[in-house]
Formats: structure tokens, C-alpha cells, sequence
């Protein structure tokens, strides 16, 4: 869903964080000006779609896979040069499906210890300190 406010563009995303193993994935942009930058696989919540219909519509249309959103982690508000993001990022299981690549140039499974490795979108590095906190084991 798009929408402008004051005359600047507001995109309304959401994003979907598999966590697995100790590890998150993330997905490299494989088209547009942010091509070869790496995310978090998700898109646009479509008019008359909830959050919930919109990830897993995008996670079907970019990856082949059956998924099941879960609680929300973050609300990430994020201005580019061209449009403000707004996106709210959903910890997500696998149903079915194998994660295939069809928009994406590559994906990896990263750790707390490798999660800095990519170069991540701006609005995505907002959320990667929460991330990492779930990822870590919890001491008593």
C-alpha cells in the first residue's frame, strides 16, 4: 500500500525473519536500484490486505513457500531519498516449500557472528540488533 503525506510517498511493507537453527536469512535484491543489497524477503501490503495476507502472498510470489507470520519483532520507519518506509517485520515459520529464489540473487542463513557480513538495506540494519538478541542463547 502506498499513500503520500506532505508531499512524500509512503510505502507500506512487510517483511518476513526465519530464524533456524541460530541463524536468520536473508535474501540479495536481484533487480531495481537496490539490486545486490540484502534484506529481509517480503514487499508491499496491497490495498484491502492485512499484514498477515500481504507477507504470505509475497513469500509465495518470491521465495515458493507456504508460510505462517507469527509475532510481530519491529516496526521499522525509514526515510530514502524517495519515498518513507514504513515496515513492520513479522518472525515467520515455514509451512511448505523448499525456498526457492525467483526474485532474489542469492540467500544465506546467517548467525549472530556473520550477520554484518552483507550489505544490508538501510531500513533492514534498523532491526539487526533485535535480531541478533533472538538469535543469542539466553543465560539464567
Amino acid at each position: 500500500m502506498t499513500h503520500k503525506i506532505a508531499d512524500r510517498k509512503i510505502i507500506n511493507v512487510v517483511a518476513a525473519v526465519f530464524l533456524k537453527d541460530g541463524k536468520v536469512l536473508a535474501t540479495e535484491r536481484g533487480y531495481g536500484k537496490w539490486k545486490g543489497w540484502w534484506e529481509f524477503p517480503g514487499g508491499k501490503i496491497e490495498p484491502g490486505e492485512t499484514p498477515a495476507e500481504a507477507l504470505k502472498r509475497e513469500i509465495r510470489e518470491e521465495l515458493a513457500t507456504d508460510i505462517e507470520p507469527g509475532e510481530l519483532l519491529a516496526n521499522v520507519e525509514y526515510d530514502y531519498p524517495d519515498f518513507h518506509l514504513s515496515m513492520q517485520c513479522f518472525r515467520c515459520d515455514i509451512l511448505s516449500g523448499k525456498l526457492t529464489l525467483i526474485e532474489h540473487e542469492a540467500a544465506r542463513w546467517l548467525s549472530p557472528e556473520e550477520i554484518h557480513s552483507v550489505k544490508w538495506l538501510p531500513a533492514d540494519v534498523d532491526i539487526l540488533a533485535a535480531i541478533i538478541k533472538t538469535l543469542q542463547p539466553t543465560h539464567p
